[in-house]
Order: C-alpha cells, then structure tokens, then sequence
C-alpha cells in the first residue's frame, strides 16, 4: 500500500486574455488601449483616430477586478 504524497496549494492562473490586453505601470496603475481603432477607419476623423492611439488607464472601479484577472 503506497502513500499518495501530500498535494501542495494550488497555482492560481491568471487570465491569458487579460494579460494581453493590461500592463502594469510601475505607479501600481494599470494600462488600457482603448476601442474603436481596429476597422471602419475611413470614416473616423483624424484626430478621432489619434486619440484612440493614445492609451488610457483603467478607471477606479474597475481596477480591483482587472488586477484580480492579472493575479499581480
């Protein structure tokens, strides 16, 4: 009769999807791309399309649950 060995804490895994699209500043804050920039670009303005460039933050709210997705 062989002992099965003790099992250890589990590994959480963080979200892959949400590791592709966040990154963490070095301030703790956590760095978005925003929408609406990917097609339909001929009817955008200019300087619509430049600010969609721009990255954002992600707002108070819902930074608990992003860094929760990112397990960091």
């Amino acid at each position: 009769m062989s002992r099965k060995p003790k099992k250890g804490k589990l590994k959480l895994k963080s979200k892959r999807g949400a590791v592709k699209r966040f990154h963490v500043t070095g301030s703790g804050k956590i760095k978005r791309f925003k929408a609406m920039k990917r097609h339909i670009l001929t009817k955008k303005a200019a300087g619509r399309k430049r600010g969609l460039a721009t990255a954002g933050l992600v707002s108070d709210a819902d930074a608990e649950q992003v860094h929760r997705m990112l397990l960091k």
